[in-house]
């Protein structure tokens, strides 16, 4: 079994910066692509970042390109998401997210973490 285990939220100033970190074991990190999820009070839960297992492929949201990046660290078993120029609308539980591809990008994700609270301030 995939474990993922979310780390790196918390409180932050608009226009600040985060980076969450999202630790894999139970599989190699290289065999899957890694995603992120956020859900916001009252919303769907959304797609926001993915990579696949080389790190060659990236695929981000419309609402966070530009401002957040994906990557991950094979040889900690750790994927990162880096949040940059955060606003508010941002704010969310982000879900850290695998599955057993070659493909980056949206759609469905087998294993899941517990999540961790990006709240940014305005």
């Amino acid at each position: 079994q995939v474990q993922l285990v979310e780390s790196g939220g918390g409180l932050v100033q608009a226009g600040g910066s985060l980076r969450l970190s999202c630790a894999v074991s139970g599989r190699t990190l290289s065999s899957v692509t890694m995603g992120w999820f956020r859900q916001a009070p009252g919303k769907e839960r959304e797609f926001v970042a993915g990579i696949n297992w080389s790190g060659g492929s990236r695929y981000f949201a419309e609402s966070v390109k530009g401002r957040f990046t994906i990557s991950r660290d094979n040889a900690k078993n750790t994927v990162y998401l880096q949040m940059n120029s955060l606003k508010p609308e941002d704010t969310a539980i982000y879900y850290c997210a695998a599955r057993r591809s070659l493909l980056a990008g949206p759609g469905e994700y087998d294993y899941w973490g517990q999540g961790t609270q990006v709240t940014v301030s305005s």
